[in-house]
């Protein structure tokens, strides 16, 4: 860690298989909206989590993280872990007095290749994150700081968003809002993608034909 801390109350959950970063580029380019509609609504966070800082799209690997209401030593014990196209999915308990997350947090996501950040939580430091570009949502902004005393859990299951977020999982986000999707689940989504794009491009045709 980057951080002189005892990180010893932190518990790490390790080899554990992460979805095919190439599959998901080969369905990133389609809304959060239509992939949840071929997923039947399921898998998507609540609108509570949303885009306040940097890009607004991405995808990548969700890499779980539990934290202690408004402490983010858990944070920082996960980002020694994180591979290229990992994407922060931290369960801060929807506290939202204290950001667990700001512009440090920030650098050393980029510096590790992290794709994105989502918080059920708070965040700060917005305009330094615009400026970094990293994507960045959670449940609201405040300017409070966090403590960094543990406990937490890296690699386990969390919820974030009113969704279940199994390490490994893939993640995408636009101006929408978020989408997880099991990692078996993957391999045969961009066809169906595919074909329901096709279906909604159809219907837009023969909207747009009756008004020529």
């Amino acid at each position: 860690m980057f951080i002189n801390v005892s990180d010893e109350n932190i518990s790490v959950s390790e080899n554990w298989e992460r979805a095919e970063l190439g599959l998901i580029a080969e369905i990133s380019h389609y809304p959060v909206a239509l992939i949840g509609d071929v997923l039947q609504r399921l898998g998507m966070m609540a609108s509570a989590i949303h885009h306040v800082a940097g890009k607004a799209s991405f995808f990548g690997t969700v890499l779980p993280v539990l934290t202690w209401e408004g402490d983010n030593l858990a944070i920082h014990r996960a980002l020694d872990d994180a591979q290229p196209g990992d994407v922060l999915v931290i369960n801060g308990n929807g506290e939202t007095n204290r950001a667990v997350f700001g512009d440090l947090l920030g650098e050393v996501c980029l510096a590790r290749k992290v794709a994105a950040v989502v918080i059920d939580g708070a965040v700060r430091d917005v305009e330094e994150l615009n400026v970094m570009g990293l994507p960045t949502y959670a449940r609201a902004v405040n300017p409070a700081g966090p403590s960094k005393y543990g406990p937490g859990q890296v690699g386990a299951p969390v919820a974030c968003g009113n969704v279940v977020c199994n390490p490994g999982d893939a993640i995408l986000g636009d101006r929408d809002g978020v989408i997880v999707i099991s990692r078996h689940l993957i391999p045969s989504l961009a066809d169906k993608l595919k074909i329901q794009d096709g279906i909604e491009n159809s219907f837009r045709e023969r909207v747009r034909a009756t008004i020529r």
